[in-house]
């Protein structure tokens, strides 16, 4: 034991340049559009000819991610992710990245290089450059403030106001396996915290328990949309719940939609897990969110072009605003309206 304290360096004894020193030195410039990245005061970036697109996400322990459970090499990873995940949404190409920190006193030196481990594995996978950030004290944990720039083509640039009636609404991958893997490492954190002699059974549930601690941006879709010689009218990635990020999409377009529930497929780990804790798998992938798939519409046009493709299932059609956004069951049997049960970090108890 007194070894093991011996070895832990405390953030004090490196002080905050020592620090940015340490978390930066194995920052590598990948992008052109990167004229000067971390060491100065400001990041210098050039896109001459394409427009730039910006976004900002903020994890605060306790509220987005528990430690107990969730490694911080995982949490530096899905950090990144998540960023990278809108920039996708805007059919965009990911080039930047800023990384802000608060940290309190109980993380070590060796905790934060477990972190940053994570974001610079991110960035070697996803291309992008760490250009800048900060780093500061807290007296509640740990937060993480990422924000990721990128760039595209203004006639590339897909929103979420651009879906018609008669669009099909469609969705890259399966759902609801994060949430569920959320479910699992919460039950099994519980179990332990009763009995701390009982070993976690998280054994033939790799899949689900990956969607959560270390999902996945889908940057290889635009690719796939170029191959395919089609664009999405509108397009969001679903973090919230495909509820919610429907219901998006048709506000932001002003249509309706049909939701068809025969048309979701599920991973088998979903169907298991969801069959261990006593619910539908549809209420996980409508509800649950952390999923970073790819929800968009098409033009009915292209409906051969994606209808025996690997990584996209049209799950429905959008429809006149006044006919509502609406549930299908299956066989048709009931039409159910749609409701944003899915995350609400400002909801009120």
């Amino acid at each position: 034991m007194a070894e093991e304290r011996a070895k832990r360096v405390e953030l004090a004894e490196i002080g905050e340049f020592g620090l940015i020193k340490r978390i930066t030195a194995a920052v590598k410039i990948k992008n052109e559009s990167t004229l000067k990245g971390v060491g100065d005061d400001c990041a210098v970036l050039s896109y001459p000819n394409n427009k730039v697109v910006v976004t900002t996400d903020l994890l605060m322990e306790g509220v987005h991610f528990n430690l107990v459970y969730v490694p911080l090499k995982h949490l530096g990873y899905k950090a990144v992710s998540v960023n990278i995940s809108d920039i996708c949404a805007m059919n965009a190409i990911p080039r930047q990245i800023t990384v802000s920190i608060a940290i309190s006193s109980k993380f070590t030196v060796d905790a934060i290089d477990e972190l940053y481990a994570g974001i610079h594995l991110a960035c070697e996978r996803y291309g992008v450059d760490l250009v800048g950030g900060d780093t500061t004290s807290s007296l509640t944990g740990l937060t993480i403030s990422i924000t990721a720039i990128g760039e595209a083509e203004e006639n590339e640039l897909v929103y979420r106001d651009g879906a018609k009636p008669t669009d099909l609404l469609c969705v890259t991958g399966d759902l609801g396996g994060a949430y569920l893997g959320l479910q699992l490492l919460e039950r099994e954190n519980e179990l332990f915290r009763l009995n701390p002699t009982v070993q976690p059974q998280l054994s033939g549930y790799d899949y689900i328990l990956a969607r959560q601690l270390k999902p996945e941006a889908r940057v290889d879709m635009r690719e796939i949309f170029s191959t395919l010689d089609i664009k999405p009218t509108s397009m969001i990635d679903i973090s919230d719940g495909l509820s919610s990020e429907i219901l998006h999409l048709c506000e932001e377009s002003g249509v309706g939609c049909r939701l068809f529930e025969e048309r979701l497929s599920f991973d088998p780990q979903v169907r298991k897990m969801a069959e261990e804790i006593l619910i539908n798998p549809l209420v996980a992938a409508l509800n649950g969110g952390e999923d970073y798939e790819l929800l968009f519409t098409l033009p009915i046009a292209d409906h051969e072009k994606v209808r025996n493709h690997p990584d996209i299932t049209v799950i429905g059609h959008m429809t006149k605003k006044e006919d509502g956004c609406n549930l299908v069951t299956i066989g048709g049997l009931q039409e159910i309206p749609l409701t944003a049960q899915g995350w609400n970090p400002l909801k009120s108890a």
